[in-house]
């Protein structure tokens, strides 16, 4: 009984070091990015930004965690999304792909001129009678 329990042990000593030993400790380091623009095309699984800064669209991915949030923070609708709305996307670059995590809808500046004045011309011709005496 003695000597099972020393192999029990042994055996039980030996794995822990081989687990241990087996487990490689794996550091990430993921780097959240933003680029501020307009939303292009709003696809599926995609969405394509024209940025302010980059002469080329850039192709976002994202998924069912990204979350779509006003200036304030406030929760918004992914369907809010749509194509000429300015943006700001939050992303990690994974591999060769940029996934949104964050999506913050800016408001829309739309900047209008006065609306020029409209002339209309009228010519009214006045006929008038007399009676002659």
């Amino acid at each position: 009984m003695k000597s099972n329990l020393l192999q029990y042990l042994s055996a039980l000593a030996l794995g822990t070091m081989l687990t241990t030993g087996a487990v490689a400790q794996t550091t990430v380091q993921t780097t959240t990015t933003n680029t501020a623009g307009t939303v292009s095309e709003f696809s599926p699984d995609t969405i394509i930004i024209r940025s302010e800064t980059a002469p080329e669209p850039i192709r976002y991915s994202y998924s069912k965690t990204t979350t779509y949030v006003d200036e304030t923070g406030a929760p918004v609708t992914m369907e809010t999304v749509k194509s000429g709305l300015p943006v700001t996307v939050y992303y990690t670059k994974v591999g060769d792909q940029l996934v949104a995590n964050r999506v913050v809808v800016r408001k829309t500046t739309t900047t209008t001129a006065p609306a020029a004045p409209t002339v209309i011309e009228k010519k009214t011709t006045t006929t008038t009678t007399e009676e002659k005496k």
